[in-house]
This record gives C-alpha cells, structure tokens and sequence, in this order.
C-alpha cells in the first residue's frame, strides 16, 4: 500500500518494499526507522552509527566546519535531506537521501526541510550493512545528479576514497587517501584534512 495525499504514514510495514514512492510520500512518514529513496525505491538506513562511525563524522564536521567559516558554502552532516533531481516522477522527486557530511555552495539548493539539488561535495562513511549501498547505489544517483566530489571513509581500512566529476559528468577515482597522507578536496584545493586527527 502506498501513500495517498492524505495518508499518514506510522509504521513502515504499511509501505511496499518493493514499491515506488516520491518525496511526497517521504513526507507523510512518521515512524521510527531512519529510511532513504533511490530512484523511488525505499532503503532502510542502519541503525545508530556506531562509536567509530560517530568519531570520524564530528571531527570531519570540525574540520570543514573551521575550513568554511566566512564563506559562502555551508556544511551539513546527518540527518540533513538532500533531494537530488534524479528519476523525477510525475515532477516529484524520488530519490531523498541524508550523507553523513555535505558541503552545499549555492544558497538557492537550501530551504526549509534541506537541500533541493546536488551539493558539492559529499562524504559518506562506510559501517557495517550498508557499504554496498555506498559503493554502488549511491555512488550511481551522486554521479548521475552532478555532485561535482565525492568521498567514501572507509574506517575499517582507514583509507579514503576520492571520486571527481569529469568534464562529461562521470566520476574519475583518483588514489586512495591513507593515514600517511593529507586529504586534499580536489574542488578546495585549500581544504586540507588531517586524517590522523580522523582516524584515531
């Protein structure tokens, strides 16, 4: 069963797994579970980060957060929705989703419940369950919707994927980021992070 206009939705055994839903459905949830739209199709996101996961969010936050100050882009970590114009259905947009960190340029992609477009960068850090959700699926609808950079944090590996946007809008993987190495954001050049103070 999908929601209507006038539904409202409190738990999400009321809703397909395998049905399509837009932002407007996404609107009317009002359970638990954190949850996630890829090209209208619902993602349950995992339970609480853990410790680590946690760790490496705040301190990322803190070092864009201080990279930022003054400027014209914003940063924002989870839960923060990030509606991107991809699969759009009937003019709704079907894909929602909450990266662990985005850096967003443009004042006008910001209102009341987010971000309405693709943000600059993104960074989303692996935990257990939800890596292939990371390496395949969103890595497709961030290319696809022209988030110009993208980085993966892989905790486990203590490494970092970096991953550009070319010229004809597909994503270029430059080399692995590790511990040993400064952490340079290829769109801010000047954004240099510190990844013993991330990985600790």
């Amino acid at each position: 069963m999908q929601a209507t206009q006038k539904q409202i939705i409190t738990d999400i055994s009321q809703l397909d797994p395998e049905g399509s839903y837009t932002y407007a459905d996404y609107l009317l949830w009002r359970f638990q579970e954190s949850v996630e739209l890829i090209k209208g199709r619902l993602f349950r996101m995992s339970p609480a980060p853990g410790r680590i996961h946690q760790e490496i969010s705040t301190e990322l936050t803190r070092q864009f957060a201080n990279f930022f100050v003054g400027k014209t882009c914003r940063v924002y970590s989870a839960p923060f929705d990030v509606r991107l114009p991809v699969s759009r259905k009937k003019g709704q947009d079907t894909t929602v989703v909450q990266p662990d960190l985005c850096v967003i340029c443009d004042p006008a992609k910001l209102d009341e419940r987010g971000c309405a477009g693709a943000p600059d960068l993104i960074v989303e850090i692996l935990s257990p369950g939800n890596s292939i959700k990371e390496m395949r699926d969103k890595y497709r609808v961030y290319e696809e919707a022209g988030v110009r950079e993208y980085w993966i944090v892989n905790p486990a590996e203590k490494v970092v994927l970096v991953y550009v946007l070319n010229e004809k809008g597909i994503y270029i993987g430059l080399a692995p980021v590790t511990v040993e190495d400064p952490l340079r954001a290829a769109i801010f050049p000047d954004l240099v992070v510190d990844l013993k103070e991330v990985f600790v």
